[in-house]
């Protein structure tokens, strides 16, 4: 490593306009690099967007030749067109990369993370990797319960989660409130990001002129899922359902695990995996309760009463927040 890269203390987070290059900024600010030098650079529609960082005023930046040197982190928040634009130019300044885009999780340089992975693996940190990658909300619940489950030797798992509209950005949470109150007030409703009727609706697909593509997401969590979870896991079949809902991540799960499994054996190793699990009694995960979380919620499995060996679980976590807080406790270690 390059001695002014590990003297560095100049962190770029490109796609800085985005919600979860907002939230990130945030949680930076509030980490052990409070202080640091930040650089905010944005997608061309985004340039010149004046914000704040560490509690002074700050212009987002177009990307620009000289923009990720002397970077000792380069956070690529934005869009996965932008972080395929840019990542050469990253690569090339000789930082640590770390991608929450989805863009770079294809690639074998890119490792991905998130933690208790490496526990869960059996594996050393993996403090040498060239790139790194952080699963989205969906793709880190989907691994993590595949994980978990593999000690109560799992035979199959389908999973289901519902995305809210935050997913496409602040342009998704505009078109979902603008068409609850056109619908509210009898009035037909715009489609300009969706090409469909969010509002009041379940989707597994939007309209056909959107940008925005289910199939891809759901692509991108299979993805994530089989890659964390690897030959320690079966994967899981997966499915993604449009919420009408502006934040939050919630998911159902069903689980064939081996005879005798037990609540009390399989609650153990989904808390041992990482998750923060509801008891019986307790008011079950939603939107609400996981807002502004940095954990996955997930309710007390419940067996399937119809077929024995099922088991059913729920769960929920904050879109945003989690992916960011997993790529600051990433940085965290690196450091």
């Amino acid at each position: 490593m390059p001695s002014f890269e590990r003297e560095s203390q100049r962190i770029v987070i490109a796609g800085a306009s985005s919600l979860l290059g907002a939230e990130l900024k945030s949680l930076l600010e509030e980490s052990q690099f409070a202080g640091w030098d930040f650089r905010l650079l944005g997608e061309e529609d985004a340039a010149g967007t004046l914000t704040e960082a560490g509690g002074e005023p700050a212009v987002i930046q177009p990307v620009e030749e000289g923009s990720f040197d002397r970077a000792r982190f380069v956070f690529f928040t934005g869009s996965a067109e932008f972080t395929k634009a840019n990542r050469t130019g990253a690569k090339r300044a000789g930082t640590k990369t770390v991608d929450l885009s989805g863009e770079m999780e294809v690639e074998n340089a890119s490792l991905m993370w998130f933690p208790k992975l490496d526990e869960l693996l059996g594996r050393e940190f993996p403090a040498d990797a060239p790139a790194y990658a952080i699963p989205s909300a969906a793709g880190t619940a989907a691994a993590m319960l595949a994980l978990a489950l593999s000690k109560c030797d799992a035979r199959k798992i389908a999973f289901e989660w519902f995305q809210p509209v935050s997913e496409a950005g602040r342009a998704g949470i505009e078109e979902l409130e603008s068409q609850t109150g056109q619908l509210l007030s009898f009035q037909s409703v715009g489609q300009p990001v969706f090409d469909a009727q969010i509002a009041f609706n379940m989707l597994d697909r939007y309209g056909s002129a959107s940008r925005l593509k289910l199939e891809a997401v759901r692509e991108r969590v299979r993805l994530e899922a089989r890659v964390c979870a690897g030959r320690n896991a079966v994967a899981p079949s997966i499915q993604v359902i449009h919420a009408p809902v502006f934040y939050g991540m919630t998911f159902s799960a069903c689980a064939e695990l081996a005879p005798g499994a037990d609540a009390r054996t399989i609650a153990k190793a989904c808390s041992d995996a990482g998750f923060a699990l509801r008891g019986p009694g307790d008011t079950a995960p939603n939107n609400v309760s996981a807002a502004g979380e940095k954990v996955i919620q997930l309710a007390a499995p419940e067996e399937e009463s119809s077929n024995p060996g099922s088991w059913w679980f729920w769960g929920a976590a904050d879109n945003t927040r989690l992916p960011a807080a997993n790529a600051v406790k990433l940085a965290e270690r690196l450091a």
